[in-house]
């Protein structure tokens, strides 16, 4: 980075944080600091959930994804149009009507407290981890760009972030995820732009789809049905229609969103928004991750794009095995490339396709290796470099000020996700414990007093701040970020859809078939996720099902006492 790089990227993010903060010195009520006085226009919110989803996440780890296996993952999309529809059919106007600040307040109004708060203290556990995890994504891009330890990088993000939602509230977030937005959208495409530019002069864009569909990188949907396989045309429709239904049905980071919407039929707009839009942007994140790849036919890339992790193999006990790795990558690297300029040829060799897929299959091979060197040499049991491959390649291959310009852009997205997961998660703590137990005085009292509920929001994302940031130093090599996140989710999403189902869809329902439904529907996906090898998109499915089946069972069945 130079000058004209730094320039833009810290007046980007002064801007952020002052417009932010701009708002804070006004005096506010609690529904306007929490819901922005449930007065945000369709688009606001359309742009709002789009943005608390998407994150650095998306431009990172998506990429990365894109780069090593293709378009499949957008299978993991397939059921969120359907998911909008139903939710605005279902949850939207229903937690209208309500009047509620969470999702989890109605809970106890249908059922009891225990439920409630069970449910509240989930989503929060849940969405506090995967909120280190959104701010790991621009951590990774900083370390490559800064040479600074990760750690340095997590906590200079955090901080900046947490103190201007810490003022900030609802509506300074919301249109916050506006302006972010226009420039996430806008750096993709000159970005896209400019990576199809770095194809050499011999090679159009025709051609390097040519290549990528070789490498089977274009193969988008999988119809064989398979448990075991995560991204699959089933998985995607029927696992992940029930993992949207869970995250924008009952996540309160996105319930909060179309909460603060004027109207109901303007809620129900912004969903709809959410589902037309969001494929196609997401594709054309993945169609960044594989032109990253096409350019790479032709320049080659690090064997391993941790460069950290490559200089500590080399230089420690197996560097010998390490170099030697080196060298035959490189030999199949000139091999891949003579392969992949013939194959694109009007009059290609019949031998180029099979010379191609086997030099980029040892490829593959000798990278898998070099991770098993890495995971021996740091005593790490898993090893992954995805979330290194696209900050590598714009940091080495982006013009100056474009690269300022797109930088700025992740880091805007990753401060505008993280803005709004801290203000669900500040929102579920204040109202679903701190005044729900009268912490702040009698809950009557604590209706009258924004005043004092507002500071202890306020302190409470603070210390949800400092909860992300200790889990971001640790996630980073954990895998793809995209899949850490949304396999967490999984985990307990299906379980808290399926209590919200009992609650709407079943009048017979008690509060202790929801309660115990919850937990065996928990203890269902962890006994599924750690005796099988089924694919974590399936658990919300067995989550959602087994809540269900044994909240009914004890609501129905009398029990004696």
């Amino acid at each position: 980075m130079i000058l004209i790089d730094w320039a833009i990227v810290v007046a980007y993010l002064l801007y952020v944080v002052i417009d932010g903060l701009r708002g804070s010195s006004q005096p506010q009520k609690l529904d306007n600091f929490l819901l922005a006085g449930r007065s945000l226009p369709w688009w606001a919110v359309g742009l709002s959930i789009m943005a608390t989803q998407m994150s650095a996440i998306t431009l990172v780890g998506t990429t990365g994804q894109a780069y090593s296996s293709g378009l499949r993952f957008i299978q993991f999309y397939f059921g969120l149009p359907l998911a909008m529809v139903l939710l605005c059919f279902t949850a939207v106007p229903f937690f209208h009507r309500a009047r509620v600040f969470t999702a989890y307040e109605y809970l106890e109004r249908r059922f009891d407290t225990r439920t409630r708060t069970l449910t509240s203290f989930i989503f929060l556990i849940t969405r506090g981890l995967s909120c280190g995890v959104i701010i790991a994504a621009p951590a990774v891009i900083l370390s490559i760009i800064l040479g600074w330890d990760e750690r340095w990088t997590v906590l200079a993000m955090g901080f900046s972030t947490t103190l201007y939602t810490m003022f900030g509230g609802t509506k300074a977030v919301a249109w916050a995820d506006v302006k972010q937005m226009a420039v996430i959208v806008s750096g993709v495409l000159v970005t896209m732009f400019v990576i199809v530019h770095q194809l050499p002069p011999d090679v159009s864009w025709f051609g390097a789809l040519q290549i990528a569909a070789v490498s089977g990188k274009l193969q988008a949907v999988d119809t064989h049905f398979d448990l075991h396989e995560t991204y699959t045309l089933w998985s995607g429709l029927l696992g992940g229609l029930f993992l949207m239904l869970a995250y924008f049905g009952c996540d309160q980071s996105q319930v909060q969103r179309y909460l603060s919407a004027r109207s109901v039929d303007e809620g129900r707009v912004s969903l709809l928004f959410n589902g037309l839009a969001k494929i196609p942007l997401q594709l054309m994140i993945l169609f960044m991750g594989i032109f990253v790849f096409a350019v790479y036919q032709f320049e080659r890339p690090p064997m391993v794009f941790q460069k950290v992790a490559a200089q500590r193999a080399l230089a420690g006990p197996y560097g010998d095995e390490f170099s030697k790795l080196n060298a035959r990558y490189e030999s199949e690297f000139n091999s891949r490339q003579l392969a992949a300029h013939d194959l694109i040829k009007p009059d290609a060799p019949s031998t180029a396709k099979t010379e191609y897929i086997r030099a980029n299959t040892e490829i593959d091979s000798i990278r898998r290796q070099a991770s098993e060197v890495i995971q021996k040499t740091t005593g790490e049991t898993k090893f992954s470099d995805v979330n290194y491959i696209f900050p590598t390649f714009i940091t080495q291959r982006i013009p100056h000020g474009l690269l300022g310009w797109l930088i700025a852009a992740i880091f805007a997205a990753a401060m505008s996700a993280v803005a709004g997961e801290l203000n669900a998660l500040s929102t579920a703590t204040t109202i679903d414990f701190y005044r729900r137990f009268g912490w702040s005085g009698s809950l009557e009292q604590s209706e009258k007093n924004d005043e004092k509920i507002l500071r202890a929001s306020r302190w409470i994302t603070a210390f949800w701040g400092c909860v992300a940031c200790t889990v971001a130093m640790n996630v980073a090599r954990l895998g793809s970020l995209i899949e850490v996140v949304n396999k967490l989710g999984s985990y307990f999403y299906g379980s808290i859809l399926g209590v919200f189902v009992l609650a709407v869809c079943f009048p017979m329902a008690k509060s202790r078939g929801a309660f115990y439904g919850l937990m065996a529907g928990i203890a269902t996906v962890a006994l599924v996720a750690h005796t099988t090898t089924v694919s974590f998109l399936w658990y919300n499915l067995v989550g959602c099902v087994a809540v269900v089946m044994v909240g009914l069972t004890l609501s129905l069945v009398p029990i004696k006492t």
